[in-house]
This record gives C-alpha cells, structure tokens and sequence, in this order.
C-alpha cells in the first residue's frame, strides 16, 4: 500500500524563490530570436568554459561567418581556430575540444547537424549528447532548452549549483549531473520549458550577485529565508552585532 504523502517541499522552495527572485529582479524571458539553432547552441557552450557569456556567443558567431558552415570549421587547421577563439578563457583547448566534437558529429550524421535529436525524448537526446568530445550534462541540458528544440531541461552552470547546494537543496558535494538528477525530478509540474530556462537564469544572477564563491551577502539576498546557509550567516551576523552593541554600552 502506498500513501501520497504530498508535494515534495523542494517543489514548494522552488516555487517560492522563484516569486521572490522574479520580484527583485524583474522577468527575465528569453525572446524567441535568442532561441538559435541547436548546432549553434552545441558549438557556443563547448568553447564557453569560463568565459562570459558575451564573449562566447560572438566568438560562435564569427566562426560561423568566417567558414560558412560547421563542416568547414571542423577541417579548419587547429592553430587557426585557436586565433579565432583568442578571446576565450582556454583558445587552445576550446579548439581542440571544438573540432573533436563537430568531428564525431560528422562521423556519425554524415554532416554537422542535430536534428535527429527532435525526434527523440529529451533523455535519449541528452545522453547522445553526452557521448560527444567536450559535452556534459550543462552543455546537453542547454542544448535541448535554450535553443529552439526548447525542451523542458534544467541547465546547471556553477552559479546556479553552487546556490542549490548552499540552500540545501542539492548535497554539498553533488557534481552537476547529480545535482541536475535531484532537481529535476521536483522541478514544479507546472513550469513550461520558459520557466524552467528563467529559473536558471534568474539563479545564476543569485550566484554572480549573492552568493558569490569566497564572499557572500547573505543578509541581502532576496532568497535567503529558504536558503541553509543565509539562515546562518544572518543568525551569525546579528549575535555578532549584538555582541558589538553590548559592548559599546
């Protein structure tokens, strides 16, 4: 015999930090035009490794201007993709890791191209994904939601894991494809593919602002009622000024 034994209380945290964040930062929607093709997509978050999201999308967009197609960026000469990547954290190995996954794609579609995919559920999708040179669970997650296959999958970047994992909502040590196994699963049914894309978005903004790696500034984030770690920090930070105040008397 089973028992329902209700909603499970991450489900109601996300629902909840998701009001509270869309309130202090406004709606971040991302318009259909932002929606690219999903080889676009794939190339953009393989030569994206700690580099701003900026410099990425316009170092995909030069590529694709320069070559014409992914087939000529794949028989591109190593060295010139690191010139054209020389803004990226890592040129050479985002080269490298670049022309090994348009490589793989060309020896197993015959050509550059993801549309197979479509045809597919989003798990199957994302784990061929995961078997190519240089793609893991953030890339293959992005890939089906925030281009215009616009699938229901949450992306994980290290912003968005490292709140999870400070609000107790993810284990400490979870990596991200663990922290993506946890999540999903309790992600509100309701959320459409948009949702879930603003969800990102909106916590990475957390992380960049907030919670940052070494420093935090947990008495003014907006999420910090529902956040393990906020909850300290603000306990912490007013005995301490108590303390201070009682000693100035």
């Amino acid at each position: 015999m089973q028992f329902d034994l209700g909603p499970d209380p991450r489900t109601e945290t996300l629902e909840r930090i998701q009001a509270r964040l869309i309130d202090h930062f406004g709606r971040v929607r991302r318009p259909p035009e932002k929606r690219r093709d999903p080889v676009w997509t794939l190339v953009q978050g393989v030569i994206g490794a700690r580099t701003k999201t900026a410099v990425s999308n316009e170092n995909t967009d030069r590529m694709l201007a320069r070559y014409g197609t992914w087939e000529k960026v794949a028989d591109a000469p190593l060295e010139e993709l690191t010139g054209m990547l020389r803004t990226a954290t890592f040129p050479g190995l985002m080269a490298e890791r670049l022309k090994a996954c348009l490589t793989e794609i060309i020896a197993q579609r015959g050509s550059v191209m993801l549309h197979h995919l479509d045809n597919l559920p989003t798990e199957e999708a994302m784990a061929w994904l995961e078997t190519l040179p240089g793609v893991a669970r953030k890339i293959a997650a992005g890939v089906m939601n925030a281009s215009t296959f616009n699938r229901r999958t949450l992306v994980l970047d290290t912003h968005h894991r490292r709140v999870m994992q400070r609000m107790g909502l993810v284990p400490a040590k979870a990596d991200t494809a663990r922290a993506y196994d946890a999540l999903m699963p309790v992600l509100p049914k309701a959320w459409a593919p948009e949702d879930v894309d603003e969800h990102h978005l909106l916590v990475k903004r957390i992380g960049q602002n907030f919670c940052r790696p070494k420093r935090t500034d947990c008495v003014s984030c907006p999420v910090r009622e529902d956040c393990q770690m906020g909850q300290c920090e603000t306990q912490h930070s007013f005995k301490s000024n108590r303390i201070i105040q009682q000693w100035q008397i």
